[in-house]
């Protein structure tokens, strides 16, 4: 062997040390990275069981009969919660009606129709604002479209401010969804003769429907929570009352008073709002998977 060979291939012992070296380096970095990741686990698991057992500690003793089947009263007058609970379904139900099928058609436009367009292009931005846009902002543009003009808050104006939060949600969820879909299926359907709209509706929505659904899902579970919008659009109210031309309560709107209240029981009746509004949520994520579980 020349000297030149022999100075410049190195042997079979460097190569191994290298080698080694390369293998202790990447078991480090991997071994920190997991200890981080698992540490950053355990505190954020920390948080939420703090925040969940604060919340069953403080609302489980305000439960009662009284809390569902009486209205919001003055102090000290063994109140309830009814007509919040009745009107944050109202208000929940209708907003994610009228939110969802749009941003469901939206989000299909921008998969299936508008790739590339200019229009396609202005839409998702308009849509990627709203949606990290403050839901304060949500209300007050609600209050100046539905309710300074009309003279009063009312609840169908909450209804459209909470709408307003769930289309972006859906159009972004639902195009990516779409969008993972794979194109060869898609040729399968179209070359057996199917139209567009009907691949689309037939195979590419059931495909993508356990996404979808997670995403009307964390829209319904935002605007479920959601005060601000509300404070500007349907108010409140401590009595009774179904009619969506007029303030509505609701229990968002209902702690946010109740909780910052120098009265025992308003603020025993906000960390019941508080809980029930979490575990609601809780219920239809539960519900919901197992519903598109039996659905597979």
């Amino acid at each position: 062997m020349s000297a030149t060979t022999a100075g410049s291939v190195p042997g079979p012992a460097k190569n191994l040390r290298a080698s080694r070296a390369l293998g202790r380096r990447r078991y480090l970095v991997n071994t920190i990275a997991k200890a981080l990741s698992t540490l950053a686990t355990f505190i954020g698991l920390a948080f939420l069981a703090s925040i969940l057992f604060t919340l069953v500690s403080r609302g489980i003793g305000g439960l009662s009969l009284t809390v569902f089947t009486t209205s919001t009263l003055p102090p000290g007058s063994n109140g309830g919660l009814l007509n919040a609970i009745i009107g944050s379904l109202i208000q929940t139900v209708l907003g994610a009606a009228i939110g969802t099928p749009i941003g469901l058609m939206v989000g299909t436009y921008l998969s299936e129709y508008g790739q590339g367009s200019v229009v396609a292009n202005a839409v998702r931005f308009v849509s990627d604002v709203l949606l990290s846009a403050p839901s304060i902002l949500i209300g007050l543009f609600i209050y100046q479209l539905a309710v300074a003009p009309f003279g009063g808050f009312s609840g169908i104006a909450g209804c459209l401010a909470l709408a307003v939060l769930v289309i972006p949600i859906v159009v972004r969820t639902t195009e990516d969804m779409l969008r993972l879909i794979p194109v060869t299926l898609r040729e399968a359907v179209v070359g057996l003769g199917a139209p567009k709209w009907k691949m689309i509706v037939l195979v590419c929505y059931r495909a993508a429907r356990q996404g979808i659904a997670t995403g009307i899902l964390l829209a319904v579970a935002r605007i479920a929570g959601e005060t601000a919008p509300l404070l500007f659009t349907s108010l409140g109210n401590l009595n009774w009352s179904l009619s969506l031309d007029k303030p509505m309560a609701s229990l968002p709107v209902t702690i946010y008073q109740y909780a910052g209240s120098a009265f025992d029981d308003w603020v025993q009746l906000a960390w019941v709002g508080a809980l029930l509004i979490t575990f609601g949520v809780l219920a239809i994520n539960i519900a919901a998977r197992l519903l598109l579980r039996g659905a597979k």
